[in-house]
């Protein structure tokens, strides 16, 4: 099947505009480009588009009547929620044609059940604000990110974001029971439903959960909640090679089991640029090490049962020769030095200059094996490139990211990006892995996307999308 075609986009009319902006009202229909901008450009400053007006729907029908009248109008729409994704799925291109829709000021937690495990938040909330809300009645969200303050929920969902959290509780889709979502017509799917089981057909919600815009709006969202952890362990480990980690996660399952709620890589070159350039932190071991683990186990008691399993996991480590050294975090205080660590690489790398980036995921198996292959590719293309590979070692998710040579000009290093990328996705492909494990496709990865989908799945998700959107204005040129 070839792409289907579609009527052609048209730019919104002043006409058009004065009628959106009569669903808002004029102070949440942004026209000043200094007020746009937080809306347009990517925090990398990779993507910076244009439009003719930003909406900030207040309410689902808002959202509903919006997308009714940009459907009927043949104008695309793009949504929008903290604007912290990294393939460019959030923004508008540069053509100026294309309608914000924000959703951030839908920002009510419409229920909270602590004896059900579930609550009902709308897309705007932070995930620091769903944390919050969970919290005040003593249950856990688990979805993890650093943007955790700047990041909302309805974005976390429709690029169904991973985070340190997967090992124990999932992706974002694993922690989904219903979703309200307004498709392009203005329709409003209302799947609220906080049921375990529901067998009744085709679960649509695991269709936008992911679909990046694509295919509907999500406004709402029924999550799952957990118990509170009792206490945790946690301990940052030193090793002189990646592949004992491997080793080392395989003796914390065999210890804790499901106990093990994070188990994060990190070079010692993320180390580096963490201490030179984030204020506050500090180094972890006495001397420097090649690779180091984060591991956290958590306990349903305050027991001293997760203590007991990480001095276990470390003990026995030891005694294997897979550690060259280990700190076990004394107090909640070092605990979270430990993780700022690791939640700064991120923040870290900017200033270095310029920086490519991969979200990847291989068979657990394998990760050492791609690491050493991909830094061998990217040393070809680009002597002196400094690679950065960093992840979530239960899931298989690699942040390959790779810090141009010292002394090299950005804008040259950055000329790099595709000949270095299509080597690494190559790699990523030959070892049976994905070319992005949480991030999403946005505009960044289409391209790959078709190179590496088969066209049978590639069939079906265009069959998905003309479906659910046959004029195609729902963030037209991202995914597809």
């Amino acid at each position: 099947m070839t792409e289907p075609k579609r009527p052609e986009l048209a730019a919104p009319t002043p006409e058009l505009i004065a009628k959106l902006t009569e669903i808002v009202g004029p102070e949440h229909a942004l026209t000043d480009p200094d007020q746009q901008l937080p809306y347009l450009r990517e925090w990398r400053d990779l993507f910076i588009g244009r439009s003719p007006v930003v909406l900030r729907p207040g309410t689902t029908e808002e959202v509903s009547r919006i997308l009714a009248l940009a459907n009927e109008a043949r104008v695309a729409v793009v949504p929008q929620a903290g604007n912290t994704g990294l393939v460019g799925g959030q923004t508008p291109f540069e053509t100026g044609t294309e309608i914000v829709l924000s959703v951030s000021r839908l920002k009510r937690v419409r229920e909270i059940n602590p004896a059900a495990y579930h609550m009902t938040v709308e897309a705007g909330l932070t995930l620091a604000e769903c944390h919050a809300a969970a919290e005040r009645v003593d249950r856990l969200f688990p979805l993890s990110l650093p943007s955790e303050g700047t990041c909302q929920i309805g974005g976390n969902l429709a690029t169904n974001a991973g985070g340190v959290g997967v090992l124990a509780y999932g992706n974002a889709r694993k922690l989904v029971l219903g979703l309200e979502v307004v498709l392009a017509d203005g329709r409003i799917v209302p799947a609220l439903k906080a049921l375990k089981k529901d067998n009744t057909g085709y679960d649509l919600k695991d269709l936008f959960i992911g679909s990046e815009g694509t295919l509907g709006v999500i406004t709402a969202a029924v999550l799952k909640l957990f118990p509170r952890p009792a206490e945790s362990a946690t301990a940052m480990v030193a090793l002189a090679k990646i592949s004992h980690a491997l080793d080392l996660f395989s003796l914390a399952q065999e210890t804790a089991g499901r106990s093990v709620t994070a188990f994060e890589f990190i070079p010692r070159i993320c180390i580096d640029f963490v201490l030179r350039n984030v204020p506050g932190t500090r180094e972890p071991f006495p001397q420097k090490y090649p690779w180091y683990v984060l591991i956290e186990i958590s306990g349903a008691k305050p027991d001293g049962q997760a203590a007991r399993d990480m001095e276990n996991v470390l003990g026995q480590a030891t005694e294997r020769g897979l550690l060259l050294d280990a700190v076990l975090a004394s107090s909640l205080s070092q605990a979270r030095e430990l993780w700022r660590l690791r939640e700064s690489v991120s923040e870290s790398q900017k200033p270095e200059g310029g920086n490519i980036k991969h979200d990847v995921s291989v068979p657990i198996a394998r990760i050492a094996e791609f690491i050493e292959r991909a830094d061998r590719i990217v040393e070809s293309i680009c002597p002196g490139a400094r690679p950065l590979p960093l992840g979530h070692f239960g899931d298989g998710n690699i942040h390959y990211n790779i810090a141009q040579p010292i002394g090299m000009e950005k804008e040259r290093f950055l000329e790099l990006w595709e000949p270095i990328s299509s080597a690494v996705h190559a790699l990523v492909a030959e070892m049976d892995g994905s070319i992005s494990a949480e991030h999403g496709i946005g505009r960044m990865k289409r391209a790959d996307l078709v190179r590496y989908k088969s066209p049978v799945e590639i069939d079906l998700m265009r069959r998905i999308k003309a479906a659910f959107d046959p004029n195609g204005i729902l963030n037209p040129g991202k995914v597809l």
